[in-house]
């Protein structure tokens, strides 16, 4: 067992399920979320009976107090909260932190008020002093706090860090993989979550296998399309933070995305359908971000744009699905 400590800031079910890996494959972990009520619970229970009653805390595993009691000495700070808070957690964050600890994030999305991806909103609040991570893929928290074999890529700049954190979270249930392309990491994170409430509206009107394939496919073009745009590497899209997460979240319930989708198909409103899955819904404010971010670079989106339409301008999904099969055909792939 590590006696140098891993602080994971963020006390859902993802932040629990990444403290949970990093204490099951050696490291003392401090685990904090912002809910003083439920981190007591968590201390007496020994597990999240909220979010993750599945995965009762090894022994390595502690919970925090405070931030500052969660990062003090750490050797990784892992940032696990939604896309809205990070700049506020990152604030937090920045008045506490001593010495250099490397800081990681699983932060999945685009900032709103600037269409930032979370690496530029990690630099812009904490400068360029530490180094810094993305851990991102197709990662259920339920099964991977259930010790079920798993895979994801941690992306850096640095790939010595990058090499570190893989190396300090694998174990014989779990394999980390590492990459140097940080943009095109974050933005398979991000897109994925809106695609995925375009499969589950799909497959609640019941459009069947065919059109699941299609929209996915078409789908993991628009994210290329986007991520291309932005910096990133092609290749990174047909991995496991690309094409895996999104076949991930576009094909089964346990999304909180996909369900959003099908709760729409039923005839649910967004806050209707939030009440029902009592979680937050990334995809929800994802697609926001990303149809503005592509509108504002010229990138072409009909998916994305399509999906943008139903949740703010209430368009009803079967008028959205003959503006997407009524376009002009066209070839799938182009050529620059």
């Amino acid at each position: 067992m590590s006696k140098t400590p891993v602080a994971v800031l963020g006390a859902g079910s993802w932040g629990t399920a990444l403290a949970i890996q990093y204490a099951r494959a050696g490291s003392q972990v401090r685990l904090w979320g912002r809910d003083t009520a439920q981190l007591e619970a968590m201390s007496a229970a020994r597990c999240n009976e909220r979010y993750l009653p599945e995965g009762p805390f090894p022994d390595g595993l502690s919970i925090a107090s405070s931030m500052a009691e969660a990062v003090d000495g750490a050797v990784e700070v892992l940032v696990s909260v939604p896309s809205h808070a990070l700049r506020d957690c990152l604030t937090a964050l920045r008045d506490v932190l001593q010495g250099a600890p490397g800081i990681s994030w699983a932060t999945k999305g685009l900032e709103l008020s600037s269409g930032r991806l979370p690496h530029e909103v990690v630099a812009e609040v904490l400068g360029d002093t530490y180094r810094c991570a993305v851990l991102s893929g197709p990662t259920f928290a339920k099964e991977l706090a259930r010790g079920l074999p798993t895979a994801l890529t941690v992306a850096s700049s640095d790939k010595d860090f990058a090499a570190e954190i893989a190396a300090r979270v694998s174990d014989e249930h779990f394999r980390a993989y590492t990459s140097d392309d940080v943009v095109g990491v974050e933005v398979g994170g991000a897109i994925k979550n809106v695609m995925a409430i375009g499969a589950g509206l799909s497959d609640g009107l019941g459009f069947g296998s065919n059109t699941r394939v299609a929209f996915i496919t078409r789908g993991l073009s628009e994210m290329s399309r986007f991520g291309l745009a932005r910096g990133a590497r092609a290749e990174t899209f047909m991995g496991l933070a690309g094409m895996g997460d999104l076949v991930l979240t576009c094909t089964d319930d346990q999304s909180r995305n996909r369900r959003m989708g099908l709760a729409l198909a039923r005839g649910l409103t967004v806050k209707e359908a939030e009440a029902e899955i009592q979680q937050v819904v990334e995809g929800v404010l994802a697609a926001r971000a990303v149809y503005e971010a592509a509108q504002a670079a010229n990138i072409e989106m009909p998916i994305t744009e399509q999906i943008y339409r139903i949740i703010y301008d209430g368009m009803e999904p079967m008028q959205a699905v003959r503006a997407l099969m009524n376009r002009a055909p066209g070839a799938e792939f182009t050529t620059s």
